[in-house]
């Protein structure tokens, strides 16, 4: 138990003039974790906006980047003695930018990174998120030492100033890194300082990634999943994220560690029946394992934003393991009844789902039937995955009730379950193709996937 201690003024009373003492006690293991997986699965676990990690062992407790010690003693992860870091990687400051000619703009969202010791931090977790994910199995089964020999392959989303980009390549190597920028005036800095660093002069949101996984990096020839890091501009944060989520259809991408809004960040790791349980929970938590890294306060930025950010590692499953929890849905059609029923998120899912069931059986009797079905037995590979303790599996299953849900109740695999029901499932789930363009907007990128 730690006891806190803080004062407040007592003119907040009537008849006060001076200060009271307000004591309040935290019980720190009672902390909620910020989960790396299927936060949802835990039915007890509340909403809450402010999280802190609880460690396997009882005696240290993380808080928020911060870890305490046996002895009460607060200090960052990173000069934690037990803590292994994947390369030495040093606090750098922010380029010196061109006076007068270099102003953020508005416009385009930009908040340049401005804290040495944060960027050093964010390239860190970035590394360790591209390792991780690079080892996984291949889907042609090569094992997974074999995956991690392979360089890092890293783009780089809106470098701007190049805060990042300045540490990026002293520790991966500019052969190793591109980027993609939509200001000239990036373009122009970062190429004089790098001259050997490839720089795609365009729009984000037009980013072809499935091609882009084909190039050739470090002078290696043939295709290889990308590592994403970048610091996000507010605005098209999600569709950004969108993007990266049908990129992972191909296994274009791994992995992607980006800063966001706070507020963005907590609905991608939210639990059920939480209000920051969204779309955004239910895309995210079926193609990726989720985690946020640390919280980022504004004023590590120039401009300063008026909220706090998070940085987030995302490690996709891949299209392998993702076939296998849709079993034959089409992602197509979970996102026609994911968008359905949040549309009305204070109503039911019976009132979300009538029209859409009606555009679907174009017959009364018929969305009556459908309406007062019952579940349909899962898929042998969902139990088959339940038996192994599989946490996505685990909470697939569609209650009886699920009429009378409102959305915020279900889960990822209950939608799925939801979707097989109304729109039935693919019978050669384990060889169909996944769309190139599910989640992303239509005039966002390329149509193709080849």
């Amino acid at each position: 138990m730690t006891r806190i201690e803080r004062t407040r003024p007592f003119n907040q009373r009537r008849n006060g003039r001076n200060s009271v003492k307000i004591s309040t006690i935290i019980c720190l293991s009672s902390l909620h974790t910020i989960p790396f997986a299927n936060c949802f699965s835990n039915p007890r676990r509340r909403c809450n906006r402010h999280h802190a990690v609880r460690l396997s062992t009882p005696s240290v407790t993380l808080l928020q980047g911060w870890i305490q010690d046996k002895e009460g003693e607060w200090q960052w992860e990173e000069d934690d003695e037990s803590f292994q870091a994947v390369q030495t990687i040093t606090a750098t400051a922010t380029p010196t930018l061109p006076s007068g000619s270099f102003r953020p703009k508005q416009s385009l969202g930009q908040n340049y990174l401005r804290d040495g010791n944060t960027v050093a931090k964010i390239v860190r977790a970035f590394v360790t998120d591209a390792t991780e994910t690079l080892a996984r199995r291949s889907n042609n089964g090569d094992h997974a030492a074999e995956v991690q020999q392979r360089p890092l392959r890293a783009i780089e989303l809106g470098p701007g100033a190049g805060a990042l980009t300045d540490v990026l390549i002293p520790t991966i190597g500019a052969s190793n890194l591109k980027c993609i920028e939509i200001d000239g005036r990036s373009v122009e800095l970062l190429s004089a300082k790098h001259p050997k660093l490839e720089i795609y002069h365009q729009d984000v949101l037009q980013a072809d990634y499935n091609s882009l996984a084909k190039e050739s990096f470090n002078n290696e020839l043939g295709a290889g999943p990308l590592s994403i890091i970048g610091n996000l501009p507010y605005y098209i944060t999600s569709q950004i994220l969108f993007a990266l989520a049908d990129a992972s259809h191909s296994d274009s991408i791994r992995s992607a560690t980006v800063t966001m809004q706070w507020e963005v960040g907590s609905r991608l790791i939210a639990p059920t029946k939480c209000k920051d349980y969204g779309i955004l929970t239910v895309v995210f938590q079926l193609y990726a394992d989720c985690k946020i890294h640390f919280k980022i306060p504004p004023t590590v930025f120039y401009p300063k934003p008026k909220v706090d950010s998070a940085l987030v590692g995302l490690h996709f499953v891949g299209p392998e393991r993702l076939r296998r929890r849709l079993v034959g849905v089409r992602p197509e059609n979970l996102r026609t009844v994911v968008n359905a029923v949040f549309q009305k998120r204070r109503k039911t899912v019976r009132n979300g789902l009538k029209k859409l069931a009606m555009n679907v059986f174009g017959d009364d009797d018929k969305v009556k039937q459908f309406l007062e079905s019952e579940p349909l037995p899962l898929p042998k590979v969902v139990l088959e995955d339940r038996d192994a303790g599989d946490e996505f599996a685990l909470a697939q299953e569609l209650p009886l009730d699920w009429t009378s849900k409102r959305p915020e109740e279900l889960s990822p695999g209950q939608f799925i379950e939801l979707t097989r029901l109304l729109y039935g499932a693919d019978e050669d789930w384990e060889t169909s193709s996944l769309k190139s363009k599910v989640w992303r907007k239509m005039n966002h990128g390329s149509d193709m996937m080849s």
